[in-house]
């Protein structure tokens, strides 16, 4: 962490922007002597207080719901000052959340006692219904929203009238960001897809640390670069994904290891997304841009297109320019925990078939077929993913609770190894697991309840960033894990081709049309340039 730490005072530079004086600044001013009736020993303070310099200063780029629900997490933490937000649309109403009023209830609640009528014009105007079977509630997000809440938070634990604190800038464009924040420490990027790699990667180049949403990349190319520019600028890194470090995944390992179903040959995954509309094509008509959105910076480097609400916020995922369909949304959490659990490294051969295909967005429902191949003494194995309701067939003799995996519906997700000794099922983030045929040698343990979304991979990064562990989802595990998914996200977009994938030369060996979309171009001045 950069020790020239955050205070409580700031100034105005010469464009009207809010920025804060660093304590470096303040000891080299004439002044300086004058510091000394500011600085209380910890005790003082209270127990659990941080100092201003064992804060690390984050700015959160990308405030949809997961990045504000992540930033909420952030704001929480004391080892965290979060001190600049950023997003390409200034404020609107139509980002999902699950829950009425779901966004706007959490930030009350982080908020404490006194803010229980906090932000009534944030208030949600009402649901809608994204495909035949999904429904959800609307709520604010956008730079301004974001900036609110983190000044409303830091005033009132400060004592400050509501409104009357400010602490946090608000950035259209995150290159002006990175410019201007001369004391942040770390960036979160929770943009959509097409997005992560290009900031995350100007981020590193600025030797701040990164925590990045799912997926890590767009692609598999940038996959490889994120990865090198990790490496390189030996920042803290780490991909919002959990799955590797919880004790269920530890315990599935060691079930594994054990015997309990033999050698795996087979592991098959479902999930019932997508939430959001694919199978369509491309709206004929142009909307007017809303007031507050730089329609060109949100496309970035996808090509260039007239403005049109099917694809923002949220239902972008569904589009093969911005996002990364059902198995780049959910694959990144599951396969992140397999390959981990069973040591796997890229698969060799990946192949799908799915519903109608059309030319820019994914199937509404698919499998993708991959073959891994061995590792040390793991012998191959294939794996077989399922989304849009389709799952594999049940197998007999499970209980009602664990046949409820396969029943269809909302929960209809899962993962079930198959050994040649039997079987191991588990929910879809390895949670429940059960041995078949059933032993007294592997019981499940008794379920655990963990709230919120950051977890083990947000307390693993912010420790990081304070010179701890190299989190276990940092940039350059996930490598292999995206590279692994975005293969299969290729096969969705032509189902029954084949893809021989070499992962030392990255290439398909072959396609040479399938290749193609390993590196594909990026529309400038977005693309991503040497170091």
């Amino acid at each position: 962490m950069d020790q020239t730490d955050q205070t409580d005072m700031k100034t105005t530079d010469t464009s009207g922007l809010n920025t804060y004086l660093s304590r470096r600044e303040l000891i080299s001013d004439a002044a300086a002597g004058a510091l000394a009736f500011l600085i209380v020993p910890r005790h003082v303070l209270g127990k659990g207080y941080v100092p201003p310099s064992d804060k690390v200063t984050v700015a959160s780029v990308g405030l949809g719901r997961q990045g504000q629900v992540v930033t909420m997490e952030l704001l929480a933490r004391p080892q965290v000052q979060v001190i600049a937000v950023c997003d390409c649309n200034r404020e609107s109403k139509n980002y999902v959340e699950y829950g009425s009023n779901a966004l706007l209830k959490s930030a009350r609640k982080l908020l404490g006692p006194g803010y229980e009528n906090w932000g009534e014009d944030l208030a949600s105007p009402g649901s809608v219904q994204l495909t035949h079977d999904f429904s959800t509630s609307l709520g604010a997000g956008g730079r301004e929203p974001a900036r609110r809440l983190v000044e409303a938070y830091y005033g009132s634990r400060k004592g400050s009238a509501q409104g009357t604190y400010r602490g946090c800038n608000a950035y259209a464009d995150y290159r002006e960001l990175l410019e201007k924040e001369r004391d942040l420490d770390a960036v979160y990027v929770a943009t959509p897809d097409h997005w992560h790699s290009i900031i995350t990667i100007a981020s590193m180049r600025k030797r701040k640390h990164v925590l990045c949403q799912k997926p890590m990349t767009h692609s598999i190319a940038d996959a490889r670069r994120v990865a090198q520019a990790a490496r390189e600028m030996k920042v803290a890194t780490s991909v919002t994904i959990n799955n590797p470090s919880t004790d269920v995944s530890h315990l599935i390992a060691s079930w594994i290891s054990d015997g309990a179903i033999g050698r795996v040959r087979e592991v098959h995954n479902w999930s019932s997304r997508p939430f959001w509309p694919q199978g369509i094509d491309r709206p004929n008509n142009v909307e007017p841009v809303p007031a507050g959105l730089d329609w060109d910076m949100w496309l970035g480097p996808a090509p260039e297109r007239p403005y049109n609400s099917a694809y923002l916020p949220f239902v972008w995922r569904g589009w093969y320019d911005f996002g990364d369909g059902s198995f780049g949304d959910m694959g990144c959490y599951s396969f992140a925990g397999l390959f981990s659990i069973l040591n796997l490294t890229p698969p060799t051969l990946v192949q799908a078939s799915s519903s109608e295909s059309y030319a820019e967005t994914f199937p509404k429902a698919s499998t993708v077929h991959l073959d891994f191949p061995a590792n040390g003494s793991r012998q191959e194995l294939s794996m077989h993913w399922y989304d849009g309701g389709l799952r594999p067939p049940r197998p007999a003799g499970l209980r009602p609770e664990d046949a409820q995996l396969f029943s269809g519906g909302e929960d209809n997700e899962g993962v079930m190894y198959v050994g040649d000794k039997g079987i191991l099922l588990a929910g879809f983030n390895g949670q429940h697991p059960r041995v078949y045929p059933e032993s007294p040698k592997f019981q499940p343990p008794p379920p655990v309840h963990h709230e919120g979304e950051g977890g083990p991979a947000v307390d693993q990064w912010v420790a990081a960033c304070k010179g701890g562990p190299t989190p276990v989802a940092n940039f350059e595990s996930q490598a292999p894990v995206t590279e692994a998914f975005l293969l299969g996200c290729i096969a969705q977009r032509f189902p029954g081709e084949s893809i021989e994938w070499d992962t030392n030369k990255m290439r398909i060996t072959n396609s040479e049309k399938l290749n193609a979309y390993v590196d594909p171009p990026a529309r400038s001045p977005y693309r991503i340039e040497s170091a």
